[in-house]
């Protein structure tokens, strides 16, 4: 009898574990004996159900089948509402560096477009970064996968642990970091809701950061407002959008028009789909792509980052060469280089090399349309903002 007792005992016990882990809001997880949920988040400003990110209301001209295919996201990491969550809070502890004075969001800000206004960044020593901050937002659309501006890691998952690795950036080990997390209150409760049990390893880490950062997706700007207001059928690359100044219009003509710059910054995600060389200079310095992957023939490339939020992530170029719009279309206008390795919408047939030689008032145009793709929910949405209460 008392075996069968022990049995119901331990048989009830188990349908209560698993019935706690499976519950979806933030506060589901079980924490250790004698601490609530709520102490054990305290730190941490986060809703009772978690944030939507895994089904964002995109609109519809964001589930075509080219944007579609644009994306990378891998069968075995969908964005989740608690992954995500987990990948907010890791993404802004700057207890990920070696002395707690730097994380992910201190290079990636909202406010700036999730860039940085340096050209190049600080590590948690005080050393800079190889290269300028990239902008995060649209990331799931970068059809290659592949991440930094060199292309050097070949997956979102990948790319997020080498910062915390870095010996500039944060400065830490995988193990150190999973002993640092293990030791808080609040990773054991936040690991449970997005991967059902407390394990706290390096590909979890990775993964929810990389569920974080896929879910940075903008499409509520003016540009949006003007694109959900036309017909069926209705081209946006030549209707004239009712909510823009003629000038906006213009721009947004002269920038769609057939091998014109949405010939790199494709489809309305304003993502390429691939690493281009611009024709910065004549010989680099930086070969960027062909460096890192050891491929001669496209030294000097360099990913494509989205026209997204581009306004608010000044200074531009992965070497944060320019420092205004206005120069990056003057750059487009007069001072394409004739690199060997150029990208083909920048050469014309003959091999020469293309520079559109705008008037002042279409270059105007052109930054006036970029701006129109400025969407401030990113900047201001509780969901990817900072977390921590005292950070």
């Amino acid at each position: 009898m008392r075996k069968h007792l022990n049995t119901l005992t331990t048989l009830l016990i188990g349908i209560a574990l698993v019935t706690a882990c499976s519950k979806k809001d933030v506060s589901s997880a079980n924490t250790t004996a004698g601490t609530t949920t709520t102490d054990a988040l305290a730190a941490l400003d986060l809703p009772a159900t978690a944030f939507n990110y895994a089904n964002i209301a995109l609109p519809a001209y964001y589930l075509g089948p080219e944007i579609i295919a644009q994306l990378n996201t891998p069968n075995n990491n969908p964005i989740t509402d608690n992954g995500a969550t987990l990948g907010r809070v890791l993404f802004y502890d700057k207890s990920l560096s070696a002395n707690n004075t730097i994380s992910c969001g201190s290079c990636h800000k909202p406010d700036l477009g999730f860039s940085d206004t340096a050209k190049l960044s600080k590590g948690f020593q005080g050393g800079l970064t190889g290269r300028n901050s990239m902008s995060i937002i649209n990331a799931r659309y970068y059809a290659n996968g592949r991440f930094f501006w060199d292309e050097r890691a070949n997956t979102l998952e990948t790319q997020t642990l080498m910062p915390i690795q870095d010996h500039t950036e944060m400065g830490l080990t995988l193990d150190t970091m999973v002993n640092l997390l293990s030791r808080t209150t609040h990773y054991p409760v936040l690991f449970a809701n997005a991967f059902g049990n407390n394990t706290i390893t390096p590909d979890r880490v990775s993964r929810a950061l990389a569920q974080f950062v896929r879910s940075v997706v903008s499409y509520q700007s003016k540009y949006d407002v003007g694109r959900a207001a036309l017909a069926p059928g209705q081209n946006p690359a030549v209707t004239p959008f009712a909510n823009f100044t003629a000038q906006e219009n213009q721009g947004k003509q002269i920038f769609l028009a057939p091998a014109s710059c949405g010939a790199c910054h494709g489809t309305e995600t304003f993502v390429a789909p691939g690493s281009r060389n611009n024709g910065l200079d004549l010989i680099t310095t930086d070969n960027g792509v062909g460096a890192a992957l050891g491929i001669a023939n496209r030294n000097g490339e360099f990913k494509v980052t989205t026209l997204r939020n581009v306004e608010l992530t000044a200074p531009y170029m992965h070497d944060g060469r320019f420092k205004t719009l206005e120069e990056v279309v003057e750059h487009y206008s007069t001072g394409v280089k004739n690199h060997p390795n150029l990208s083909p919408p920048l050469r014309a047939p003959n091999g020469a090399v293309v520079n559109r030689n705008f008037s002042v008032a279409e270059k105007a145009a052109l930054v006036a349309f970029m701006k129109t793709l400025t969407d401030r929910t990113l900047a201001t949405e509780a969901k990817y903002s900072n977390p921590f209460r005292n950070r």
